[in-house]
């Protein structure tokens, strides 16, 4: 059973650069820190459909740090650590070509090159949608979807149940 590791979640303004990230550390099945952070893209440029899923605007990151300088915040929190993300595809892509963009080699972080998917654990338990707010609504947690620290939270929580009932 996993009872420590780290939840996150990152919203992006185009295909892959990031404007938000939310990461939830978990010790012993215990949230103990929770980090979240608005990151500006390159050129602050959006896709106006990432926006209409979450909501930021290039007027939120305007004047918030880039990746490169929130990327210690990040190191500091999933160095190590086993990770779990609801969709763990989207969010190690995410990260990984972001830290690319920065030559910030992935080795850096010393974690898997797999992570934990609470989508693929939900999906195998037979949930139809395992969608995260469909998941969070069944188990009773509380859920702004598309908020990323939010989201990282209804992960870690997620996990925890799974690990429970295994």
């Amino acid at each position: 059973m996993i009872n420590s590791f780290t939840a996150i979640d990152f919203e992006t303004a185009t295909r892959h650069h990031i404007c938000s990230v939310g990461i939830v550390t978990v010790e012993n099945g215990e949230i103990i820190d929770e980090f979240h952070a608005l990151i500006k893209p390159p050129n602050n440029e959006y896709n106006w459909h990432n926006i209409q899923i979450h909501g930021i605007t290039e007027k939120d990151t305007l004047n918030v740090p880039l990746f490169s300088e929130i990327f210690p915040e990040i190191k500091k929190r999933i160095y190590g650590k086993t990770v779990v993300a609801h969709n763990e595809s989207f969010d190690r892509s995410v990260l990984s070509k972001t830290m690319q963009d920065y030559n910030i080699a992935y080795s850096e972080l010393n974690i898997s090159t797999k992570w934990e998917c609470t989508l693929k654990i939900y999906r195998a338990k037979g949930y139809n949608p395992a969608r995260l707010n469909s998941c969070c609504e069944i188990h009773n947690i509380e859920l702004k979807h598309h908020e990323a620290l939010s989201d990282a939270r209804a992960c870690a929580k997620l996990f925890l149940i799974a690990q429970e009932n295994k």
